[in-house]
């Protein structure tokens, strides 16, 4: 079994503005696992608020040794093995767990959603997600969604309400909304969120500080629309924490540590009576795909990666009336 790695620098069609931050590109690790002539494809996006980069991963990744990978692969053992290499580094394992997943799939010749247990009739729509931005920018991205059945707006700023109606101007589709912990003040927070559900915003993630679970709490108490943990669910034992604290989580696999851990919050939060989203971060078809195979076990997915990238080094996969469509290729099928 042989281990090779390529830093990548994935390009955005927009400057991506959220609460506290804007970006143009995000640097991603490639990651291959050969054995027996086959290859498993998988992928870190390093997103900057994890702290991961091309250095620290090709560190990480330099000490991985893939012999302790036996087919059939103990998913377990492995996790707890990359685990003990160094703490962190969730996009670098989730990587290697994504590669190995996919390698699994093309040695049982089964596609890694059967693997999984999901249903590709059960896929739900993914939302096309629009950053912050001027009303003329706002308006062009909105019209680059038509494919899309959702919406996901990023809030967080004195705009927020101007944001929203630019949106509603020239669409009525459903909206998600994600405010990045950029929320403080709790009144104004809740009248904001009883604003937002008469405009359609169908669920609303990490409005508070992760860490200031009262506040968190007291929101989803209050509010009428679902509030979805995402800073402040990173990997599995932070599943329970959600609970009394938001009515669902959003899993991504570059916070779990790949599809194996997600797979795990998905049930762990259904058993809890937990909504579940599914997301992403800034990704090609890999990670996409890798997600999209656990997407149909979800109540929400935003896996909107190759949608808002330019230069995606792998197919795009087929999207059909704003859903991602599973094929019987084995592994996660991507090309």
């Amino acid at each position: 079994m042989e281990l090779t790695y390529q830093p990548f620098e994935l390009e955005l069609k927009h400057p991506f503005t959220i609460a506290k931050f804007s970006r143009t590109s995000t640097p991603l690790m490639l990651v291959q696992i050969k054995y027996e002539g086959l290859i498993g494809y998988g992928e870190a996006s390093m997103v900057p608020y994890l702290g991961e980069n091309h250095q620290s991963a090709a560190e990480f990744l330099s000490k991985v040794d893939v012999s302790q990978f036996k087919y059939p692969f103990d998913f377990d053992a492995i996790i707890y093995y990359l685990d003990s290499i160094a703490p962190g580094n969730p996009a670098v394992k989730a990587a290697v767990d994504i590669a190995l997943h996919d390698l699994g799939g093309k040695i049982k010749q089964q596609p890694c959603w059967r693997i999984l247990g999901s249903d590709p009739d059960k896929m739900p729509v993914t939302s096309f997600t629009v950053g912050i931005d001027t009303p003329e920018m706002i308006i062009k991205k909105v019209k680059e969604a038509e494919g899309c059945k959702v919406i996901k707006v990023k809030l967080g700023r004195d705009s927020d309400k101007e944001l929203i109606e630019t949106i509603r101007s020239v669409t009525d589709v459903p909206l998600y909304v994600d405010a990045n912990q950029g929320w403080a003040d709790l009144q104004q927070s809740l009248d904001m969120i009883h604003w937002l559900h008469e405009h359609g915003v169908v669920l609303i993630e990490q409005p508070m500080l992760k860490t200031d679970l009262e506040s968190n709490a007291w929101l989803t108490e209050r509010s009428p629309i679902p509030i979805i943990g995402d800073e402040a669910v990173q990997r599995l034992p932070d599943v329970e924490k959600a609970m009394g604290v938001y009515h669902g989580i959003n899993v991504k696999l570059m916070k779990s540590g790949g599809m194996h851990e997600a797979h795990q919050m998905i049930q762990k939060a259904k058993d809890l009576g937990l909504k579940v989203l599914i997301g992403c971060m800034s990704e090609t078809s890999c990670a996409t795909l890798a997600a999209a195979a656990l997407a149909p076990q979800c109540d929400w997915a935003d896996l909107d990666g190759p949608l808002l990238t330019k230069n995606n080094p792998f197919v795009m996969p087929e999207f059909r009336d704003g859903k991602w469509v599973l094929n019987n290729e084995p592994g996660l099928g991507v090309k």
